[in-house]
């Protein structure tokens, strides 16, 4: 069997054209477009309320130069649970990942129009059945937010798993 031999001199300086040293020559895009900042009302340290009863707390961070809305959930009755939330400027969507204590999570994508961030996305069940998954973030007059997650089973039959009302501490 016969290899092919590169002078070191070539190996080299090949291995030093990587994706990172042609980042290290240019400067990295900024989030700072008006598209990254549409989640921006969402952030802060909240008290989050369903029906008027404590459902638990929410501390929204930006995070990476402002380039991720990062959620530290912890639920009334001991769930936790985090998302991250960015901006994709190719696909000129948002996308969210949520993953929770149990495991469950969700992948969802959306958009911002009219004061609220709209994301949807399908979960498949152990069964194999698919649910259709809806989160609207209002944002609201007085600075709270209202957090809307619907699911379906069924086309147009919408279930509300959760309706929460995000006042800041």
């Amino acid at each position: 069997m016969t290899f092919l031999r590169a002078p070191l001199s070539i190996v080299f300086g090949i291995a030093a054209i990587t994706p990172a040293s042609l980042s290290a020559q240019q400067a990295p895009p900024k989030c700072d477009t008006a598209e990254f900042r549409q989640f921006d009302f969402w952030v802060g340290q909240w008290n989050v309320t369903v029906q008027g009863k404590e459902a638990g707390a929410n501390v929204i961070t930006l995070e990476e130069d402002g380039c991720v809305v990062h959620e530290h959930w912890a639920g009334a009755r001991g769930s936790t649970g985090q998302s991250f939330n960015f901006y994709d400027r190719v696909a000129r969507r948002w996308y969210q990942f949520w993953v929770d204590n149990s495991g469950n999570y969700l992948y969802l994508s959306g958009s911002y129009a009219d004061n609220k961030m709209l994301f949807t996305g399908t979960v498949t069940a152990a069964d194999g059945s698919k649910q259709e998954q809806r989160l609207t973030f209002f944002r609201n007059p007085d600075g709270s937010v209202r957090q809307l997650w619907e699911t379906s089973s069924k086309p147009g039959e919408w279930q509300v798993a959760f309706d929460g009302l995000y006042r800041k501490r």
